[in-house]
C-alpha cells in the first residue's frame, strides 16, 4: 500500500484528491501538513489521518509520495524540499508562478530521482479522451481553429492575492486548455496575443480576458479564462472546446454529463456530474506512476510549457502586441 501525504489544503482540489485517496485500494492518505494549523487539524480529523506541525518531520516520515496543494507561490519551496527527502510529487497547477522556478523544480526532482507530475485532471475526462482519439484518427481532417472556454466562479482568498497566486483568472485557467491541446496535437504554441481586465469584481487581479494562440501547424486557438460565473451558477464553471476542421466541426463539454439537483437545503440548483471523476483518474495515474516507476503522464516539462504560455499572455497584455514563443 502506497503511503501518501498532502502538503496544504490551501487549494480546494486537495479535498477532491483526499476523497480519491480514500477510495483507492492501492494507496492511502496517511498524513497532512498545513501551514494553517487549524485547517490542517480539521482536515486530519475529516480524513482520519495524522497532522504534522513541522514540515521536515512530515517529510522525514515513511510516506512514499506527496501531493502539493499549497498556494501557487509556495509550490517551488514545497516541491524542492519534498524532492530533497526523496518523495515522489504530484504538484497542483500551475507548476509555479515563474518560469525560472519551474525549471529549478524540474531539476531538483531529476537530481533526486523522484517523479514530478503536474495536476491537469482535464486529460482524464472521458469526453476529452474520446476527442483525443477522434483527433488522432483525423475524423474532422486538419484542425484549423479551436474556440475554448474555461469559465469559473471567482474563488477569492489567496487566489486574488497576486503575491501568492501569480495572477488572476489567466493564471488559474489558461493552463488547463493549453495542456489539453498540447497533448492532443503534440505541438507547441508559437505566438500569444492576450488582453485582460478586471470588470466583474473589485479585486487586484484580472477576472476576465481573451487569449489568441497560434500553434506550430498554424492552428489558431481562442481561450476565454474568465471568472464570469455568478455565485448562483449551478456549478463552478466549465471546460468547452469547439474544433473547426477541414472535414467538419466537433464540440465537447467536459462536464455535460450531469444531473440537475434542486437543493432546498442550500436554496440553490446544482449540477452533479455523473461521468467518471477526472480527479480520481489523475490520482490513480499518479499512484500507478510511483508503483511502476514510470514516467509521469503529465510531466514537469508539461507544466513548464503551459506556464510559459501564461507568462507570454501577461507580457502581451502589457505591451498590447503578440508575444512569440520558441518551441
Amino acid at each position: 500500500m502506497l503511503k501518501i501525504g498532502i502538503i496544504s489544503f490551501a487549494h480546494m482540489h486537495a479535498v477532491s484528491y483526499a476523497h480519491a485517496l480514500q477510495k483507492s485500494k492501492s494507496a492511502a492518505l496517511v498524513s497532512i501538513w498545513d501551514e494553517e494549523e487549524k485547517r490542517g487539524l480539521e482536515m486530519a480529523e475529516e480524513y482520519d489521518t495524522n497532522y504534522f506541525h513541522d514540515l521536515d518531520d512530515f517529510l522525514a516520515s515513511d510516506i512514499d509520495a506527496v501531493i502539493v496543494c499549497s498556494e501557487n507561490a509556495c509550490h517551488k519551496e514545497h516541491v524542492i524540499k519534498s524532492a530533497s527527502y526523496k518523495k515522489h510529487i504530484l504538484c497542483e497547477k500551475p507548476i509555479a508562478t515563474e518560469v525560472e522556478d519551474a525549471i529549478d523544480m524540474i531539476k531538483a526532482c531529476e537530481q533526486n530521482e523522484v517523479l514530478l507530475q503536474v495536476a491537469f485532471p482535464v486529460r482524464f475526462a472521458p469526453a476529452i479522451q474520446e476527442v483525443k482519439e477522434l483527433m488522432s484518427k483525423g475524423e474532422i481532417g486538419e484542425v484549423l481553429a479551436v474556440n475554448t472556454t474555461n469559465h469559473g466562479q471567482m474563488p477569492g482568498g489567496w487566489f486574488i492575492n497576486r503575491e501568492l497566486s501569480g495572477g488572476g483568472c489567466a493564471t488559474d485557467h489558461i493552463v488547463h486548455l493549453v495542456d489539453v491541446l498540447r497533448w492532443m496535437f503534440d505541438e507547441e504554441v508559437t505566438s500569444v496575443y492576450a488582453e485582460f481586465d478586471t470588470r466583474f469584481y473589485d479585486i487586484d487581479v484580472e477576472d476576465c480576458g481573451h487569449v489568441l494562440l497560434e500553434f506550430e501547424s498554424g492552428m489558431v486557438v481562442t481561450i476565454d479564462p474568465s471568472w464570469s460565473r455568478p455565485k448562483t451558477f449551478p456549478t463552478w464553471g466549465d471546460v468547452t472546446l469547439e474544433f473547426f476542421g477541414e472535414k467538419g466541426v466537433l464540440e465537447v463539454d467536459a462536464f455535460k454529463q450531469h444531473s440537475l439537483f434542486y437543493n432546498d437545503h442550500d436554496n440553490r440548483l446544482e449540477h452533479k456530474v455523473w461521468s467518471d471523476d477526472m480527479d480520481e483518474g489523475l490520482i490513480q495515474d499518479f499512484i500507478q506512476c510511483v508503483q511502476e516507476n514510470r514516467s509521469p503522464f503529465i510531466s514537469g516539462y508539461d507544466g513548464l510549457k503551459t506556464l510559459e504560455v501564461v507568462k507570454a499572455a501577461y507580457l502581451s497584455n502589457e505591451k498590447k502586441s503578440p508575444t512569440s514563443l520558441s518551441s
